[in-house]
């Protein structure tokens, strides 16, 4: 008597878990299509435009992030190092080299999951174009680890992976058809443990 509405209510059980499951996996899956990627950096240029995807459209709504006009900013994230390797709160990082123009950047640390603001924390985790030392020809180097480090340097999370995001404000690169042969700067494994 109750077996077929029984097998209904399973199937419909089933098709609704299962979809919205599969939604909320490929939602956390990608940021979006259209990514460029430099080096260990990605962007999606056309994320915060009227051409935006849904799943970019998602990401916007989801985070509540400050959206840029197409040549007001432009955000990279690296996950990972020049090697592929993912980034690890226990390995130290050198971040090297320029970024392309912009009047301004940032560059924060942020724990993997689901945050997209800056970890709290009384340590750095946050660095900016007019704050950091550079070399004479205008090039920098950042530390980035769990211990402190002279001059240029990001905390990191105590333990697990985290991600960094570069915010170019104010740039060309943003608007630009030719972001393929911009240079960024290079994130470079310098050891693990307390080595």
């Amino acid at each position: 008597m109750f077996r077929v509405p029984f097998l209904v209510a399973i199937a419909l059980a089933i098709a609704f878990g299962g979809g919205i499951w599969s939604t909320l996996w490929a939602l956390e899956a990608t940021t979006g299509f259209g990514a460029i990627r430099l080096g260990a950096w990605e962007a999606f240029p056309e994320a915060q435009t009227a051409k935006a995807d849904p799943y970019a459209k998602s990401h916007r709504a989801a985070a509540g992030a400050l959206l840029y006009g197409s040549a007001e900013g432009l955000t990279f994230t690296a996950v990972t190092d020049e090697t592929g390797a993912p980034l690890r709160t226990g390995c130290s990082y050198k971040i090297a080299g320029h970024t392309p123009p912009a009047r301004l950047w940032t560059l924060y640390t942020l724990q993997s999951g689901k945050t997209n603001r800056p970890q709290d924390s009384k340590l750095p985790v946050a660095l900016n174009s007019r704050s950091i030392l550079r070399h004479a020809d205008g090039s920098f180097e950042i530390q980035v680890s769990t211990d402190a480090k002279p001059r240029n340097w990001l905390a990191v999370p105590e333990r697990g992976r985290f991600r960094m995001r570069l915010t170019l404000l104010d740039t060309p690169a943003a608007g630009s058809s030719g972001l393929i042969d911009l240079s960024m700067p290079v994130i470079e494994n310098i050891g693990c443990g307390h080595a």
